[in-house]
């Protein structure tokens, strides 16, 4: 799946939880500045197994902390 696309997607669900618009996203910004707490974290990480059918730890926004590396992680993790 092409990143880009990976990438599009997390903005949109990262901006629905911080309620702002996805283009208000910065992808090289940490999502804990951005104001993704922990509860939405974990959603996130429900939401990721939900749209591509991969298992991912409740941690992955932790573990991959912008929209770029956590689209960087799924590009190799989603087949």
């Amino acid at each position: 799946m092409p990143s880009d696309t990976i990438s599009t997607w997390l903005r949109e669900r990262v901006a629905f939880y911080v309620e702002c618009e996805p283009a208000e996203i910065d992808p090289d910004v940490k999502l804990v500045e951005i104001g993704l707490d922990s509860v939405f974290a974990m959603s996130l990480s429900g939401d990721i197994e939900d749209e591509f059918g991969v298992l991912v730890e409740p941690t992955v926004a932790w573990d991959h902390p912008t929209v770029n590396a956590l689209a960087g992680y799924l590009r190799g993790v989603v087949t």
